[in-house]
């Protein structure tokens, strides 16, 4: 019976843009996150609880970064059985991001395709949100991570000062950081994942992180030998985990050369995202835990990256196609399979 709404309400979301409909949905979900979260949520079983980054998690489901960027709806994701969230990407200072419209809806294909290019509120704004709810005894009890970008005019050989200003303001808000250099949405910035732009940003966001764990999210277009070096780069600056993947700009679907430019996310990014997953797993080798993210839509895609050896796994487009609801499912499922 809980889940019955979304069926009708989706049709009414889906026609406004889907940008509207996103900052539509986020302005409920800041007003009203107890009532959601009592119509669709619940706490995730007893059963999935365990350790992640050294914080304790009760479920390995995660709100992927995108979806809440400027920590505006931090109070619900909890309250929908989510284990923990990662909000951003954050900026240094504030940008509009590209201009619109800049997502684009794949019905057929249960996908999204964004060229958002980083909008935000910036890090002092964000920040000061972040210090609000805290102050007014809101902040859930779930970990918190913030996903860090460049902004867009900052030139590439300076991208390391922008990624430890925004550490810096907010890594004594965060449980950890997570570096963002696979966007396909900012220009040159997944060339940061080269091997000297990288290991610069991460060592100046780990010495402006006051101890917080920070985290490397790459690409699902990298080679898997590419991905490997980047892995191994990271752990060796002192990266405390991995994110496996970010939006595509391959385009596995029907008619490619029919759409627009941007990453591409959901259903159909899984078989590649789950590929660059296994190889980011082995590169790892136990030495990190990698949280994988990319296409996971429905319980069985969740719990076969658990299986893989994921440490915890990220949802996003799964809940603008399934709802809210999603979360409820995804850990039902994983408690009746035993992946606690």
């Amino acid at each position: 019976m809980r889940d019955l709404a979304w069926p009708l309400l989706r049709p009414l979301l889906f026609r406004l843009d889907p940008e509207a409909a996103h900052h539509a949905t986020l302005a409920v979900a800041r007003r009203c996150p107890r009532l959601l979260g009592a119509l669709v949520g619940g706490r995730p079983p007893a059963g999935l609880a365990r350790t992640l980054l050294g914080r304790a998690v009760p479920s390995p489901i995660g709100l992927a970064a995108g979806l809440d960027k400027d920590a505006v709806a931090l109070p619900l994701w909890e309250r929908l059985g989510f284990g923990f969230v990662e909000v951003g990407t954050v900026t240094p200072l504030p940008q509009p991001g590209n201009p619109r419209p800049r997502i684009h809806r794949l019905p057929g294909e249960r996908a999204l395709i964004n060229r958002m290019g980083f909008p935000s509120d910036g890090a002092e704004a964000v920040a000061a949100r972040l210090e609000a709810l805290r102050a007014a005894g809101r902040w859930p009890a779930i970990p918190v991570a913030v996903n860090l970008g460049k902004n867009k005019d900052t030139p590439a050989e300076d991208a390391h000062i922008d990624y430890a200003r925004a550490a810096r303001r907010l890594a004594p808000l965060a449980d950890w950081l997570v570096v963002n250099v696979s966007s396909p949405n900012t220009p040159g910035l997944r060339a940061l994942q080269a091997r000297e732009p990288l290991l610069r940003i991460l060592e100046a966001t780990r010495g402006a992180a006051g101890g917080r764990p920070v985290l490397l999210k790459l690409s699902p277009d990298l080679e898997p030998e590419a991905l490997a070096e980047a892995v191994d780069l990271a752990i060796d600056a002192g990266a405390a985990g991995i994110v496996a993947t970010n939006t595509t700009i391959t385009r596995p679907v029907a008619r490619p050369e029919l759409l627009p430019e941007g990453g591409l996310s959901g259903a159909p990014l899984f078989p590649l995202a789950r590929a660059r997953i296994e190889a980011a797993l082995a590169a790892a080798r136990g030495r990190v835990p990698v949280i994988g993210v990319g296409g996971v839509d429905r319980p069985e895609r969740a719990a076969d990256l658990l299986a893989l050896g994921c440490a915890a796994v990220q949802v996003y487009t799964g809940l603008i196609y399934e709802g809210p609801g999603l979360v409820r499912r995804l850990n039902a499922h994983l408690a009746r399979a035993g992946r606690g």
